[in-house]
Protein backbone atom coordinates (compact mmCIF):
# COMPACT_ATOMS: atom_id res chain seq x y z
CA UNK A 1 0.00 0.00 0.00
CA UNK A 2 1.65 3.45 -1.30
CA UNK A 3 0.07 6.96 0.16
CA UNK A 4 -0.13 9.29 -2.25
CA UNK A 5 -1.06 13.10 -2.70
CA UNK A 6 -2.40 15.01 -5.30
CA UNK A 7 -2.29 18.70 -5.50
CA UNK A 8 -5.65 20.56 -7.09
CA UNK A 9 -4.25 24.54 -8.33
CA UNK A 10 -5.49 27.12 -9.65
CA UNK A 11 -2.25 28.51 -11.59
CA UNK A 12 -1.96 32.24 -12.62
CA UNK A 13 -0.40 34.44 -14.75
CA UNK A 14 2.57 35.12 -12.26
CA UNK A 15 5.64 32.14 -12.45
CA UNK A 16 7.29 32.91 -8.78
CA UNK A 17 3.55 32.78 -7.11
CA UNK A 18 3.10 29.19 -8.71
CA UNK A 19 6.16 28.06 -7.74
CA UNK A 20 5.36 28.84 -4.07
CA UNK A 21 2.50 26.94 -4.06
CA UNK A 22 3.86 23.77 -5.64
CA UNK A 23 6.54 23.94 -2.83
CA UNK A 24 3.64 24.46 -0.33
CA UNK A 25 1.66 21.30 -1.87
CA UNK A 26 5.26 19.01 -1.77
CA UNK A 27 5.70 20.20 1.78
CA UNK A 28 2.10 19.28 2.36
CA UNK A 29 2.10 16.29 0.58
CA UNK A 30 5.65 15.19 3.34
CA UNK A 31 3.76 16.23 6.16
CA UNK A 32 0.41 13.80 5.13
CA UNK A 33 2.71 10.66 4.65
CA UNK A 34 2.83 10.55 1.28
CA UNK A 35 5.62 8.86 -0.83
CA UNK A 36 5.01 10.92 -3.87
CA UNK A 37 2.66 14.05 -5.09
CA UNK A 38 0.96 14.47 -8.44
CA UNK A 39 0.55 17.61 -9.79
CA UNK A 40 -1.56 19.16 -12.74
CA UNK A 41 -1.07 20.26 -16.51
CA UNK A 42 0.81 23.96 -16.96
CA UNK A 43 2.08 23.97 -13.31
CA UNK A 44 4.09 26.72 -13.83
CA UNK A 45 1.98 29.11 -16.10
CA UNK A 46 -1.31 29.02 -17.18
CA UNK A 47 -1.73 32.41 -19.17
CA UNK A 48 -3.81 32.58 -22.81
CA UNK A 49 -2.33 36.49 -23.51
CA UNK A 50 0.48 35.20 -25.83
CA UNK A 51 2.35 38.20 -25.85
CA UNK A 52 2.63 38.35 -21.67
CA UNK A 53 3.40 34.31 -21.35
CA UNK A 54 6.27 35.06 -24.28
CA UNK A 55 7.89 36.61 -21.03
CA UNK A 56 8.26 33.26 -18.88
CA UNK A 57 9.67 31.01 -21.91
CA UNK A 58 12.26 28.95 -20.72
CA UNK A 59 13.92 26.08 -21.39
CA UNK A 60 14.17 23.10 -19.30
CA UNK A 61 17.46 23.64 -17.82
CA UNK A 62 16.20 27.52 -16.96
CA UNK A 63 13.06 26.90 -15.74
CA UNK A 64 12.82 28.37 -12.10
CA UNK A 65 9.50 26.65 -11.31
CA UNK A 66 10.50 23.49 -12.36
CA UNK A 67 13.96 23.97 -10.03
CA UNK A 68 11.99 24.88 -7.33
CA UNK A 69 10.47 21.90 -7.25
CA UNK A 70 13.28 20.00 -7.58
CA UNK A 71 14.62 21.21 -4.60
CA UNK A 72 11.32 21.00 -2.81
CA UNK A 73 11.42 17.20 -3.56
CA UNK A 74 14.94 16.73 -2.54
CA UNK A 75 14.58 18.54 0.75
CA UNK A 76 10.90 16.95 1.51
CA UNK A 77 12.61 13.63 0.54
CA UNK A 78 9.58 12.60 -1.24
CA UNK A 79 8.78 11.88 -5.63
CA UNK A 80 6.94 14.59 -7.57
CA UNK A 81 5.35 13.91 -10.60
CA UNK A 82 4.92 17.51 -12.00
CA UNK A 83 2.28 16.60 -13.96
CA UNK A 84 3.42 19.41 -16.71
CA UNK A 85 5.18 22.86 -17.59
CA UNK A 86 5.81 24.47 -20.75
CA UNK A 87 9.67 24.42 -21.96
CA UNK A 88 11.42 25.73 -24.77
CA UNK A 89 12.37 23.38 -27.34
CA UNK A 90 15.06 23.49 -30.54
CA UNK A 91 13.92 25.88 -32.57
CA UNK A 92 12.32 28.25 -30.49
CA UNK A 93 9.12 25.83 -29.67
CA UNK A 94 7.35 24.69 -27.21
CA UNK A 95 6.63 21.36 -25.30
CA UNK A 96 4.03 20.50 -23.30
CA UNK A 97 6.12 18.29 -20.56
CA UNK A 98 5.28 16.29 -17.95
CA UNK A 99 8.68 15.27 -15.47
CA UNK A 100 8.99 12.41 -12.86
CA UNK A 101 11.02 13.38 -9.85
CA UNK A 102 12.32 11.15 -7.30
CA UNK A 103 13.24 11.79 -3.77
CA UNK A 104 16.92 13.76 -4.72
CA UNK A 105 15.62 15.90 -6.98
CA UNK A 106 16.68 13.92 -10.24
CA UNK A 107 14.11 13.87 -13.41
CA UNK A 108 13.71 10.16 -13.80
CA UNK A 109 11.29 10.74 -16.81
CA UNK A 110 10.13 12.97 -19.44
CA UNK A 111 6.80 13.11 -21.42
CA UNK A 112 5.87 15.57 -24.24
CA UNK A 113 2.19 15.77 -24.94
CA UNK A 114 1.64 13.89 -28.42
CA UNK A 115 -2.30 14.69 -28.16
CA UNK A 116 -2.62 18.85 -28.98
CA UNK A 117 -5.86 20.28 -28.14
CA UNK A 118 -7.88 22.13 -31.22
CA UNK A 119 -10.88 22.87 -30.79
CA UNK A 120 -14.32 25.28 -30.97
CA UNK A 121 -16.45 24.58 -28.47
CA UNK A 122 -20.30 24.77 -28.31
CA UNK A 123 -19.80 27.59 -25.63
CA UNK A 124 -17.78 30.01 -28.03
CA UNK A 125 -14.15 29.18 -26.54
CA UNK A 126 -11.93 28.26 -29.44
CA UNK A 127 -8.37 26.47 -28.10
CA UNK A 128 -5.49 26.19 -30.64
CA UNK A 129 -2.88 24.07 -28.42
CA UNK A 130 -0.85 23.55 -31.96
CA UNK A 131 -0.43 27.16 -32.11
CA UNK A 132 1.77 27.30 -29.32
CA UNK A 133 3.29 23.94 -28.74
CA UNK A 134 4.57 21.27 -30.52
CA UNK A 135 3.89 17.97 -30.14
CA UNK A 136 5.47 14.39 -28.33
CA UNK A 137 6.48 11.18 -30.38
CA UNK A 138 6.54 8.71 -27.92
CA UNK A 139 5.53 7.07 -25.01
CA UNK A 140 7.22 6.94 -21.72
CA UNK A 141 6.89 4.48 -18.77
CA UNK A 142 9.21 4.92 -15.25
CA UNK A 143 9.06 3.05 -12.16
CA UNK A 144 8.24 4.88 -9.13
CA UNK A 145 7.02 4.91 -5.47
CA UNK A 146 3.45 3.92 -6.35
CA UNK A 147 4.20 1.75 -8.94
CA UNK A 148 5.33 2.08 -13.18
CA UNK A 149 3.86 5.23 -13.82
CA UNK A 150 2.45 5.79 -17.69
CA UNK A 151 2.98 9.35 -18.35
CA UNK A 152 0.30 11.65 -19.92
CA UNK A 153 -1.86 15.10 -20.33
CA UNK A 154 -4.57 16.14 -20.33
CA UNK A 155 -6.70 15.83 -24.04
CA UNK A 156 -4.17 12.31 -24.33
CA UNK A 157 -7.21 10.92 -22.81
CA UNK A 158 -9.24 10.71 -25.32
CA UNK A 159 -7.06 8.02 -27.10
CA UNK A 160 -7.13 4.71 -26.17
CA UNK A 161 -3.90 3.45 -28.12
CA UNK A 162 -1.81 5.71 -26.14
CA UNK A 163 -2.80 3.82 -22.54
CA UNK A 164 -2.84 0.14 -24.51
CA UNK A 165 0.65 1.11 -25.08
CA UNK A 166 1.73 2.09 -21.77
CA UNK A 167 -0.32 -0.62 -20.02
CA UNK A 168 1.48 -3.19 -22.80
CA UNK A 169 4.87 -1.63 -21.35
CA UNK A 170 4.19 -2.66 -17.45
CA UNK A 171 2.57 0.42 -16.34
CA UNK A 172 -0.09 -0.20 -12.95
CA UNK A 173 -0.60 3.40 -12.64
CA UNK A 174 -1.27 5.46 -15.01
CA UNK A 175 -1.23 10.07 -14.60
CA UNK A 176 -3.50 12.21 -16.53
CA UNK A 177 -2.74 15.94 -15.43
CA UNK A 178 -5.17 18.09 -16.50
CA UNK A 179 -6.49 21.60 -16.91
CA UNK A 180 -9.91 20.58 -18.42
CA UNK A 181 -12.59 23.10 -19.87
CA UNK A 182 -15.84 23.50 -17.65
CA UNK A 183 -18.19 21.91 -20.72
CA UNK A 184 -15.82 19.01 -21.69
CA UNK A 185 -15.04 18.00 -18.06
CA UNK A 186 -19.09 18.13 -16.91
CA UNK A 187 -20.02 15.56 -20.18
CA UNK A 188 -16.62 13.48 -20.07
CA UNK A 189 -14.22 13.94 -17.44
CA UNK A 190 -15.23 11.14 -15.02
CA UNK A 191 -16.42 8.90 -18.04
CA UNK A 192 -12.90 8.89 -19.85
CA UNK A 193 -10.69 8.47 -16.75
CA UNK A 194 -12.71 5.57 -15.70
CA UNK A 195 -12.82 3.97 -18.86
CA UNK A 196 -8.94 4.17 -18.91
CA UNK A 197 -8.40 2.33 -15.54
CA UNK A 198 -11.22 -0.48 -16.58
CA UNK A 199 -9.72 -1.23 -19.87
CA UNK A 200 -6.10 -1.19 -18.73
CA UNK A 201 -6.39 -2.47 -15.50
CA UNK A 202 -4.72 0.46 -13.68
CA UNK A 203 -4.89 2.99 -11.27
CA UNK A 204 -5.37 6.20 -12.69
CA UNK A 205 -4.38 9.59 -10.88
CA UNK A 206 -5.50 13.04 -12.59
CA UNK A 207 -4.39 15.94 -10.97
CA UNK A 208 -6.38 19.14 -12.16
CA UNK A 209 -6.74 23.02 -12.67
CA UNK A 210 -9.54 24.30 -10.77
CA UNK A 211 -11.85 27.45 -10.69
CA UNK A 212 -11.55 30.69 -12.44
CA UNK A 213 -7.94 32.08 -13.25
CA UNK A 214 -6.26 35.19 -13.65
CA UNK A 215 -5.81 35.25 -16.99
CA UNK A 216 -10.27 34.59 -17.45
CA UNK A 217 -10.45 30.94 -18.21
CA UNK A 218 -11.89 28.48 -16.25
CA UNK A 219 -11.26 25.03 -15.45
CA UNK A 220 -13.20 22.01 -14.48
CA UNK A 221 -11.56 20.70 -11.41
CA UNK A 222 -12.39 17.34 -9.63
CA UNK A 223 -8.90 16.06 -9.41
CA UNK A 224 -9.67 12.13 -9.06
CA UNK A 225 -7.96 9.01 -7.94
CA UNK A 226 -9.76 5.95 -9.76
CA UNK A 227 -8.90 2.57 -8.95
CA UNK A 228 -8.65 -0.28 -11.77
CA UNK A 229 -11.70 -1.44 -11.11
CA UNK A 230 -13.40 2.06 -12.13
CA UNK A 231 -13.90 2.88 -8.66
CA UNK A 232 -13.65 6.56 -7.70
CA UNK A 233 -11.08 6.66 -4.70
CA UNK A 234 -10.97 10.36 -4.16
CA UNK A 235 -12.94 13.35 -5.97
CA UNK A 236 -11.67 16.87 -5.11
CA UNK A 237 -14.30 19.07 -6.31
CA UNK A 238 -13.77 22.31 -6.51
CA UNK A 239 -11.60 22.46 -3.97
CA UNK A 240 -7.57 23.95 -4.09
CA UNK A 241 -5.31 21.47 -2.09
CA UNK A 242 -3.47 18.56 -1.55
CA UNK A 243 -6.06 15.35 -0.97
CA UNK A 244 -4.46 11.60 -0.69
CA UNK A 245 -5.03 8.23 -1.40
CA UNK A 246 -3.82 4.54 -1.25
CA UNK A 247 -2.52 2.95 -4.23
CA UNK A 248 -2.88 -0.98 -3.16
CA UNK A 249 -0.82 -3.52 -6.18
CA UNK A 250 -2.96 -6.19 -4.83
CA UNK A 251 -6.07 -5.18 -6.06
CA UNK A 252 -4.41 -4.35 -9.26
CA UNK A 253 -3.45 -7.71 -9.06
CA UNK A 254 -6.56 -9.28 -8.34
CA UNK A 255 -8.37 -7.27 -10.97
CA UNK A 256 -6.21 -8.17 -13.40
CA UNK A 257 -6.38 -11.88 -12.73
CA UNK A 258 -10.35 -11.44 -12.37
CA UNK A 259 -10.59 -9.58 -15.57
CA UNK A 260 -7.64 -10.47 -18.23
CA UNK A 261 -8.27 -7.97 -20.83
CA UNK A 262 -4.79 -7.66 -21.09
CA UNK A 263 -3.75 -11.03 -21.89
CA UNK A 264 -6.70 -11.25 -24.88
CA UNK A 265 -5.77 -8.12 -26.68
CA UNK A 266 -5.24 -8.62 -30.16
CA UNK A 267 -3.90 -6.72 -33.15
CA UNK A 268 -6.78 -5.62 -35.76
CA UNK A 269 -5.89 -5.31 -38.72
CA UNK A 270 -7.78 -1.94 -40.46
CA UNK A 271 -11.13 -2.63 -40.97
CA UNK A 272 -12.96 -4.16 -44.54
CA UNK A 273 -15.15 -1.44 -45.81
CA UNK A 274 -18.04 -3.42 -47.68
CA UNK A 275 -19.69 -2.53 -50.73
Amino acid sequence: MTRIAVYQSQTGIDPAANAAALVAAVEAARDGGAAMLFTPENGNLLDRDRTRAAAHRRSEGEDPVLQAVRDAAARCGIWVQLGSIGVLVEGGAMANRSLLIDETGAIRARYDKIHLFDADLPNGQSWRESASYVGGQEAVVADAPAGRLGLSICYDVRFPALYQALSAAGATILSVPAAFTVPTGEAHWHLLLRARAVETGCHVVAAAQAGVHEDGRETYGRSLVVGPWGDVLLDMGDDIGVGFAEIDAGVTADVRGRMPTLAHRRTIAPARVMP
